[in-house]
């Protein structure tokens, strides 16, 4: 796919969804933490500066990105990430994560 051209989606609910990539970038996380108003959710993306945190040190994280999503927005991003790591789970096994 050139970068120009989208990406489509075909959705019930408004017919088709065009994904346009120009303007994307990518960065890696491993580590992220959410708060939330009544009125927003934000997700705070980072990546620890940790290499061997122990229980009693302090963990350093470098936040490198922000993202603010409407309360419906989050319901939905958080069904969305629910389905996409079943299948994950159901291909590759589960994954095991601290709580």
């Amino acid at each position: 796919m050139k970068h120009d051209e989208p990406s489509r989606t075909e959705t019930s609910r408004t017919g088709v969804v065009e994904w346009y990539d120009d303007k994307m970038e990518t960065s890696f996380s491993n580590v992220i933490n959410v708060q939330a108003t009544r009125e927003q959710i934000e997700i705070f993306f980072g990546i620890t500066r940790s290499w061997n945190a122990d229980a009693d040190s302090v963990m350093r994280i470098d936040l490198n990105h922000r993202q603010i999503l409407t309360p419906y927005a989050a319901k939905r991003l958080s069904r969305v990430l629910s389905d996409v790591l079943n299948t994950y789970e159901s291909r590759h096994g589960v994954l095991k994560v601290d709580e």
